[in-house]
């Protein structure tokens, strides 16, 4: 995913029971087709290099069952690890933080919401009958990604549409290179976490 053309968009498909996405850039390149895995006890996530699946290039998968502290480790078509995202615990009920580390285990970056009180109020007017049909227009979540210095590298952002189908990645800075899969990887692997959250 080198040379990525900001804006990114994620869009979900409403039509299948997997959790599958595209990622496209600014001139409508596909970037990457991701699937879910259905029923499995451990996150196995495929990152293709377009709808077709006949290349996959990277894999993420999740060192745990069901805990609040999951790392998800990036694998690349050879099957090598090269960095992970890990799950700030507790601290993501309110506000969701993620961490991600290089290959070295060293942390690079840091993900968090933006605003916890609008995944609080979207739960919340969701279940009521015909406004909760109107919250994924209401309520549009976004997350910053920071480098260990604080410099705010790349939002993600909700985009209004109707079973919350449609995420955009602005670029804010400069990432280093090295990094770039590192940080899409995690972005896409928190937002299938946090979709399913609410």
């Amino acid at each position: 995913m080198q040379k990525i053309q900001f804006p990114v968009n994620f869009e979900f498909k409403v039509s299948t029971i997997a959790n599958d996405f595209t990622a496209t850039d600014a001139d409508g390149k596909t970037l990457a087709y991701v699937r879910q895995k259905m029923f499995k006890l451990k996150e196995d996530i495929q990152i293709y290099s377009d709808e077709s699946r006949t290349k996959q290039n990277y894999s993420i998968k999740a060192d745990k069952w069901l805990d609040f502290s999951t790392a998800y480790k990036f694998l690349n078509e050879d099957q090598k690890e090269f960095g992970k995202v890990v799950r700030k615990g507790w601290k993501s009920i309110w506000k969701a933080e993620y961490k991600i580390f290089n290959g070295s285990e060293q942390e690079k970056y840091n993900i968090r919401e933006e605003n916890g009180w609008i995944k609080v109020l979207d739960s919340i007017l969701s279940q009521v009958p015909v406004l909760g049909i109107l919250t994924g227009y209401l309520f549009n979540p976004s997350y910053i990604v920071k480098d260990q210095d604080e410099q705010e590298i790349i939002r993600l952002k909700k985009m209004p549409s109707f079973f919350g189908r449609r995420f955009e990645l602005t670029k804010l800075g400069e990432m280093n290179e090295e990094d770039d899969d590192r940080i899409m990887l995690s972005l896409m692997m928190m937002i299938l976490l946090e979709r399913r959250r609410g």
